[in-house]
């Protein structure tokens, strides 16, 4: 991703209701898998400009990681009293090993051989810590947003579980994700591929809609927090489709023979 992309990202992560929206979904689920304590450590793997990072911050110890320079230097602009590491996030080892929650968001489709690097990361674990994995679905909405972007890939869950096949770790979730407004957004990127260019701003299908728009897009999307918690807990069904696949890996002990996922 270019200078001109994280400059976008970072003017509009903290008010785009997609960014928001997706931001009260991971915080009600890491919330439920490991309640908030300034003891437990997150770490946000390709932090990107740093959003996500300070918002658990609030909650969380956190420490952020992004190969790119010119993210970081963003990050730690915006945000001075975060711990932010520039390096590839499959080298992170020891930091990886002290977390309790390993953030991975939108991260894997930008990695050409994403297979080696979530082995990689889940090897690099401690048993116990969970992996809290979103990656961009349905490959037929491929469009010039996902090249502007620098994505290799869209995913199925089908796909997506051939990436983590035979890891060390149990599968405790998996949902599709941003649902309730899917059948929008897919008329939205259809329309960008018969336009054959990308909606919004600097060569994405990002714009941010006036304020009430804005907030109701937020609301409606962060809502779906619910049906995932219940889910999560057993008592309801994940959703079916959407425009993002989510996941929780649990990083499994070797030594009690537990579940390598295949």
């Amino acid at each position: 991703m270019d200078v001109e992309q994280l400059r976008l990202h970072a003017s509009m992560e903290d008010r785009h209701w997609w960014f928001t929206g997706r931001r009260r979904i991971l915080h009600s689920l890491v919330s439920a898998l490991e309640p908030p304590s300034p003891d437990a450590l997150v770490v946000d793997l390709g932090c990107g400009t740093g959003g996500n990072a300070a918002a658990f911050a609030r909650a969380y110890r956190v420490i952020g990681v992004d190969p790119s320079r010119d993210a970081i230097a963003l990050a730690r602009d915006r945000f001075p009293n975060l711990e932010f590491h520039v390096g590839p996030i499959e080298r992170e080892a020891e930091l990886i090993k002290e977390a309790d929650i390993v953030l991975l968001n939108d991260v894997l489709e930008h990695v050409p051989d994403d297979r080696r690097v979530l082995h990689a990361l889940l090897e690099a674990m401690q048993p116990g810590g969970r992996l809290v994995l979103t990656v961009p679905a349905q490959p037929d909405l491929w469009a010039q947003h996902d090249v502007t972007l620098g994505h290799v890939r869209r995913y199925t869950l089908e796909s997506l579980a051939r990436v983590w096949e035979g890891a060390n770790a149990v599968i405790q979730f998996t949902s599709y994700l941003n649902s309730r407004l899917y059948p929008i957004a897919r008329l939205f990127r259809l329309a960008s591929r018969r336009a054959g260019r990308a909606l919004g701003t600097t060569g994405t299908d990002l714009w941010l809609p006036p304020s009430p728009v804005n907030r109701l897009l937020a609301s409606i999307f962060a809502g779906e927090s619910r049906r995932l918690l219940r889910a999560l807990r057993g008592h309801g069904h994940p959703y079916r489709t959407g425009l993002s696949i989510l996941a929780v890996l649990q990083r499994a002990d070797r030594d009690t023979g537990e579940s390598r996922v295949g």
